[in-house]
C-alpha cells in the first residue's frame, strides 16, 4: 500500500510540475498584451539585446508559472557565447541573465 501511495504521489507531483510551467500558445499572446497582463514581446527582446549588444536572438519562450508570466530569451553573440535572459513578462524586470556553459 505504501508503494502505491508513493507512486500516486510521484505521478501527481509530476503532473503539477508540468502545469506550473506551461508554454503559452502563440495565439494567446496578443490578448495578454492587449489586456496588460504582459509587456509586448518585442519590447522584452530589445531589452535582452541591450544587455548583449550585437547578439542574435535564437529562441524565445513565454511560460505561465504559478507566480505569473515569464519570458525567456536565448541569445548568441558573435564570439559564439550563448546567454539565457529571463524576464518577468508583466513588469519587464530581469529575473536571470546567465551564460550557457
Amino acid at each position: 500500500m505504501k508503494t502505491l501511495t508513493a507512486l500516486f504521489t510521484a505521478a501527481a507531483l509530476t503532473l503539477t510540475a508540468g502545469l506550473a510551467q506551461a508554454d503559452v500558445r502563440v495565439d494567446q499572446i496578443p490578448e495578454l498584451v492587449k489586456s496588460g497582463k504582459i509587456k509586448p514581446l518585442e519590447e522584452l527582446n530589445q531589452a535582452a539585446l541591450k544587455l548583449h549588444p550585437g547578439a542574435t536572438i535564437t529562441d524565445t519562450d513565454l511560460d505561465n508559472h504559478f507566480n505569473g508570466y515569464e519570458y525567456e530569451v536565448e541569445l548568441r553573440r558573435a564570439d559564439g557565447t550563448e546567454w539565457d535572459v529571463d524576464f518577468d513578462a508583466t513588469t519587464g524586470k530581469v529575473l536571470s541573465n546567465k551564460q550557457d556553459k
